[in-house]
């Protein structure tokens, strides 16, 4: 009886390791799949910043070129000063002309505005570029890391699966079926360790005599509370 209730829990624990690849064939993929979207996020951002960039430097060649064109407006309505020949005209050419000069320093201060942006932005990418090296470094790494493990979870489950299949073979029919039935109703743990007359399965205490009994490992017995199988081994000495 002894050898069935090794069986038995050697066959439990191949089925928590079971459930653990089962869990890592649906977990692995969704963590690959977040460092995807972790990825591409950070790929995003610089995007954003390098496109905001280009549009600040898109802008600044605008307003050079708005500049230079109002300076050369300023000459040519200086020039005419000395073609006027009335005061009234004179007058009208004095205020165009400060009219393109108050317009140009307007342009002037956007120009100054805009190579600040252009310094803070040009920084804030670099300081963006630097950082997303080392995530897109780490995240590629992580993911050839999760990658290789699932790829590996096929072969190691096939040698889980044929040990599995090697000790039921060894367990008996009626056994067997009382394991397949009580870890169908207990979310899959059938066999729990009774330790300090203390059922492990559901930390309820086991009656003196039945615990005395269990330790003879003579017969199958199951935890009054929580109907499991429980078994009791030398090394689980009550200390």
């Amino acid at each position: 009886m002894k050898e069935q209730i090794l069986f038995l829990v050697e066959l439990q624990n191949i089925d928590l390791e079971i459930e653990k690849f089962m869990f890592k064939k649906v977990d692995l993929p969704k963590a690959i799949t977040r460092l995807d979207e972790e990825l591409e996020a950070v790929e995003g951002e610089l995007g954003e910043s390098g496109q905001r960039l280009d549009k600040l430097k898109a802008e600044h060649k605008a307003k050079e070129t708005a500049l230079k064109n109002g300076i050369e407006n300023s000459k040519k309505a200086k020039s005419r000063l000395l073609e006027v020949k009335t005061n009234k005209e004179y007058e009208a050419t004095l205020k165009e002309i400060d009219a393109i000069n108050e317009k140009n320093g307007g342009v002037e201060d956007e120009i100054i505005h805009i190579l600040e942006e252009l310094d803070k932005v040009g920084e804030d990418l670099k300081a963006k570029e630097r950082e997303a090296a080392s995530n897109l470094s780490k995240c590629e790494k992580g993911k050839r890391k999760l990658e290789k493990e699932l790829d590996s979870i096929g072969a190691v489950l096939d040698d889980v699966l044929k040990r599995r299949d090697k000790i039921r073979s060894g367990i008996k029919a009626k056994f067997l079926k009382r394991f397949d039935i009580i870890k169908d109703r207990k979310n899959g743990r059938a066999v729990v360790p009774a330790r300090r007359e203390v059922c492990y399965g559901c930390h309820m205490n086991i009656p003196p005599q039945m615990y005395n009994e269990l330790q003879k490992n003579e017969r199958l017995m199951l935890c009054p509370h929580c109907e499991r199988i429980i078994y009791w081994e030398s090394g689980d000495a009550d200390v």
